[in-house]
């Protein structure tokens, strides 16, 4: 079952400084009077929320847009269609865009390179994303069709909200999983000490300020995920980084996703962002299959783009030994037709990891 955070309404409202907009320069609303006498001072967004309602990007984004005036548009299907997106955006002339990482931008980049010209896409202003990986090569890809677009890169989940953010524009693009942190975020270790920039300790992102009340019915979950730590009370919802040189976060991955291979900890995220750098692979996914010697060895599940040619292990293993240490390159393989990717965006990794065993003969009592 999907988790429920509890907001409530003031910091739902507040962790988002009150109707601002920091990447288009719109400040925060001082007084409830203030809320209605500045509409007409900025333009109204026009948001288009592809990724569905009951996910925290989705609906934070549509409230937000109304908090400031603005109209939401919903695509006509129940599932995601890039084209129809496209053809949305150009009918009612949209501002911005609400997406889950590359599960959206990857097919609403494709759309675009196989029928250029088809739409107008002049209006779009912002896309904004939170709760996926986001490729410094799809951001590129983008921004060639949308020169004028400001892409916000939001490292958030449904229980902590703004953790980090990165931005990228025309010619100055932000790596994949780097992140400016926001002023309520730091890393942890797991016994609760700052990790130090530049040190190359890893820890798990926390952020405090406005937070949720907690999981609904799920005491023992809220006690986990918001401890106390130097007298604050803090959201640690599992998200592993790197605290770099310049006080900037370079993201992992989610700790229920790591995988010990011979006492190495690797996080299935980075592996499937290298992954799909190959010119065939158009969605991956990897997960940790036993090994007798390490314990746990990493399988890949590749998705092949339409007409590519599938590479074999050894392809596979030389490519992402090319972008990551030696011991995080795939051990088995196993190309499948579909990811199955839910409506936002996530991976089913339950199924997918029974899947590739099946596949690989492995039997797990």
């Amino acid at each position: 079952m999907p988790k429920g955070v509890m907001w409530r309404i003031e910091d739902q409202i507040g962790v988002y400084g009150f109707g601002a907009t920091a990447v288009l320069g719109i400040p925060p609303i001082s007084t409830p009077d203030e809320a209605a006498t500045r509409l007409g001072d900025y333009p109204s967004p026009v948001t288009l929320v592809a990724c569905p309602l009951m996910h925290g990007t989705g609906l934070f984004s549509a409230l937000g847009t109304l908090m400031q005036g603005g109209t939401v548009v919903l695509l006509p299907a129940r599932k995601f269609d890039p084209d129809s997106l496209w053809t949305e955006v150009t009918r009612h002339r949209v501002t911005r865009i609400a997406i889950v990482g590359l599960p959206f931008a990857a097919p609403m980049f494709e759309a675009l390179e196989t029928n250029p010209g088809r739409w107008d896409t002049s209006c779009v202003r912002l896309i904004g994303s939170s709760g996926a990986m986001w490729s410094l090569e799809n951001k590129q890809g983008l921004l060639k069709h949308m020169p004028q677009a400001i892409l916000a890169d939001a490292f958030a989940s449904s229980e902590a909200i703004g953790m980090g953010a990165s931005i990228s524009q025309r010619g100055d693009e932000a790596q994949t999983a780097k992140f400016v942190v926001g002023p309520n975020c730091a890393v942890f270790t797991e016994d609760h000490r700052r990790v130090e920039p530049g040190s190359g300790e890893r820890g798990m992102a926390a952020v405090s300020g406005h937070l949720p009340l907690g999981y609904y019915k799920d005491e023992e979950k809220t006690r986990r995920t918001f401890p106390t730590i130097e007298g604050k009370r803090w959201s640690i919802p599992g998200d592993w980084a790197t605290v770099n040189a310049d006080g900037t976060l370079s993201l992992l991955g989610r700790g229920s996703q790591c995988i010990n291979t011979g006492g190495e900890k690797v996080f299935s995220e980075e592996v499937e962002e290298a992954l799909k750098l190959h010119p065939a692979v158009r969605d991956a996914a990897v997960i940790g299959a036993p090994d007798p010697r390490f314990g746990e060895r990493i399988c890949a599940l590749i998705e092949l783009k339409q007409g590519a040619l599938a590479p074999d292990l050894r392809e596979i293993a030389v490519h992402v030994k090319a972008h990551l240490a030696d011991y995080k390159a795939p051990r088995a393989l196993v190309i499948i037709e579909s990811m199955g990717r839910a409506p936002n965006g996530k991976l089913d990794y339950k199924a997918l990891k029974a899947r590739a065993l099946a596949e690989l003969g492995v039997q797990v009592e």
